[in-house]
């Protein structure tokens, strides 16, 4: 009798494991089918979607970023109160403290939407850029208070905001990407940026000319009309992100999130079925959950994944390049204004009257669109042709080389570009051409790489090291500017500069050789991760 009772007893739990088992198989498979979905999706309006919405929170960021170039210029005529120009350490102060928000913010969202989930964070960032574009054009000065050291905090709370946006623009858009068009639709969103280099400089012309009669008519250095330009410049770059906001709130969360962080591989298959055919994600609250086991993040699996140099490469490789890259692009960027003075390229004919003051802002912001028009959203473009079928390390290593070049002769050949016209045009030729192959080159493949390059559960976390990383190659750039600019007379030590970029440049092709080519390939292939089997069990149904 108990032997006859023993015998079901060890029959009833074999069928049970049994069960089990061939739950866990097909759950896994249909991991890999729903992946495979996404994977091979058509392209479809839900994707144009995700590419705008996270375009529009690019767009905001640069403009934000890079208006500060013509606005410090202002400020300087505002708020300069010795040669009607900030002193080395208020321009630092107001350009550095951006790019040291975007590091915390990077950081902190980037793991936050790891844990949290991309879809409860996005839109939090950009309530913060709002706010802090808005708190900036309304800052005042006080007793107590130097309102640059005002325009400073506000700008590095904006910071944390702009920087929360590239891991989840980066994560959001790869996440949802069909494997054959993933490279152009990072691309398409990371392309944004140069239009909003554009519309900093665009803006600037349209508010200089709307108060040129107001600065003409005002006293040397026309502080009251000078005050207005710069506040509307600034303030306008609340309006892209308001109207974003309520795109990115309604965005759904990513099928990837929910499968394998979330670990609920059901409402994972609906989501799909419904993103892919409607755009929306149905969530029923009654349907039993269930919660398979797979890779969790913890301290201990993070150690274990990139406590292999396969894995670990990837990450130094992606962070190093970004920082390498930032750099330059930043040192350029953030003092394109700075540099097209040095040369004297457009420089006003009056002195120390209305006329130079107007005459100064009208042509730094001109100065700084043609950059943008000649070089910078040219390159962005030309990557977005290229990157799915050329890939992204030969795009990468490309420009790396040419950059290299290129610094080598504006640095060691500045002196004698710097000496006649012809020597200036072909100095701003050569400029133009260095934003082309950043933008059509290492600025693109360092932003779209690190967000397909990891495991779902750490891509978010890689991405804002990788990007964190970058922001850091800004702050040192931005301080080394300042510091050296100067050097042996006012603007002095340019062409050095050019050198010492150069020098970065070439690091940069070296760190390239550590990532892996990403093009055509799934997320989960490139991850390093085996997927047979990658769901080891299943716990009990709750409801």
């Amino acid at each position: 009798m108990t032997s006859s009772h023993e015998h079901q007893s060890s029959r009833a739990s074999y069928h049970e494991k049994g069960q089990t088992s061939t739950n866990v198989t097909v759950l896994d498979e249909r991991r890999r089918a729903a992946l495979a979905e996404i994977d091979n999706a058509p392209f479809s309006w839900f994707h144009v979607k995700v590419c705008l919405v996270a375009s529009v929170g690019f767009f905001t960021d640069a403009y934000d970023i890079f208006a500060i170039n013509i606005a410090s210029v202002m400020l300087g005529f505002v708020y300069g109160h010795t040669k009607n120009q900030l002193s080395s350490n208020q321009s630092l102060g107001v350009k550095v403290a951006t790019p040291v928000g975007n590091l915390v913010g990077q950081v902190l969202f980037g793991w936050l939407a790891d844990i949290i989930g991309r879809k409860r964070m996005y839109g939090v960032e950009l309530m913060i850029m709002i706010i802090a574009t808005f708190g900036q054009a309304l800052a005042g000065e006080a007793p107590a208070i130097n309102i640059l050291g005002v325009i400073i905090v506000w700008r590095f709370i904006m910071g944390i905001g702009i920087g929360g946006d590239y891991p989840l623009s980066a994560i959001i858009s790869s996440e949802f990407a069909a494997t054959r068009s993933r490279g152009r639709l990072m691309t398409a969103v990371f392309a944004a940026q140069g239009w909003g280099q554009f519309a900093a400089a665009l803006v600037g012309i349209i508010v200089v000319e709307a108060y040129k009669d107001s600065i003409l008519s005002a006293p040397f250095p026309c502080r009251v009309p000078v005050d207005h330009t710069w506040r509307l410049l600034i303030g306008l770059g609340c309006v892209p992100g308001v109207i974003a906001l309520y795109f990115r709130l309604t965005i759904p969360e990513t099928p990837r999130f929910t499968m394998d962080i979330e670990r609920n591989i059901a409402q994972a298959t609906t989501d799909i079925d419904n993103v892919l055919t409607t755009g929306k994600s149905v969530h029923n609250e009654d349907a039993p959950v269930q919660l398979v086991e797979a890779p969790k993040a913890t301290r201990a699996d993070f150690r274990a994944y990139f406590g292999q140099w396969k894995n670990l490469k990837v990450l130094i490789g992606t962070a190093y390049s970004w920082f390498a890259l930032d750099i330059a692009f930043y040192g350029l960027g953030l003092n394109s204004s700075t540099i097209l003075t040095a040369i004297n390229f457009g420089s006003p004919t009056s002195g120390q009257t209305s006329l130079f003051v107007y005459e100064t802002l009208y042509n730094i912001c001109v100065g700084n669109l043609i950059l943008s028009i000649a070089g910078l959203i040219p390159g962005y473009w030309v990557s977005f042709l290229f990157i799915d079928s050329w890939g992204r390390k030969p795009i990468q290593l490309m420009g790396f080389t040419i950059l290299t070049i290129l610094f080598i002769i504006m640095g060691f050949g500045y002196d004698k570009l710097n000496t006649a016209g012809p020597g200036r045009k072909a100095f701003v030729f050569l400029y133009c051409l260095t934003n082309f192959f950043q933008n059509f080159g290492p600025n693109t493949t360092t932003f779209v790489v690190p967000g397909e390059a990891f495991p779902t559960r750490y891509r978010s976390t890689a991405h804002g090291i990788s990007a964190a990383s970058g922001k850091l190659g800004a702050v040192v750039s931005q301080v080394g500017f300042a510091q050296l600019i100067n050097i042996g007379g006012k603007n002095q030590f340019i062409g050095h500069i050019m050198e010492i970029f150069a020098l970065f440049m070439f690091t940069g092709i070296f760190s390239t050789l550590l990532i892996p080519e990403t093009k055509q390939r799934s997320l989960e292939d490139i991850s390093n991760e085996e997927q047979e089997g990658y769901i080891q069990g299943v716990p009990e149904a709750t409801s």
